[in-house]
């Protein structure tokens, strides 16, 4: 089973490593017999699925897609009839292209809570090589 340096672990749940360290002191997340300790990544998923439920989605609405990212308007780029928004949700940077005038409905800017949706037919999957 993988398992993660403290360093790795604070970045891929997108919080310090002393928030990783308070969590491992509290009992919320359990080290490894190694030296130095690292966190199993079964209870790494598991603790991030939690933090993913712990943002609440204000938009109050019924929807099929299982893929919404909660998040604050980093940057509205507008040019002509289209437009680029960037969300900021926890550790992901997710990127929109809509019409401006969507923007303007939605009123979007920097700063502004917003919900990313995905619905898509693929989604790749990648890991990281084995370092030899």
């Amino acid at each position: 089973m993988p398992s993660y340096k403290i360093a790795e672990a604070a970045r891929l749940l997108g919080v310090s490593d002393d928030t990783v360290r308070r969590w491992i002191d509290q009992g919320l997340l359990p080290v490894t017999e190694a030296v130095p300790a690292e966190i199993p990544g079964d209870a790494l998923a598991e603790r991030a699925v939690e933090l993913a439920r712990a943002a609440s989605d204000p938009t109050d609405v019924l929807s099929s897609a299982r893929n919404r990212f909660v998040g604050l308007v980093t940057r509205v780029q507008v040019e002509g009839i289209m437009a680029q928004v960037d969300i900021q949700a926890g550790p992901h940077r997710v990127v929109s292209l809509l019409s401006a005038e969507a923007v303007r409905d939605l009123g979007l800017e920097a700063g502004s809570l917003a919900v990313a949706v995905v619905k898509a037919t693929n989604v790749i999957v990648e890991t990281p090589k084995e370092h030899e």
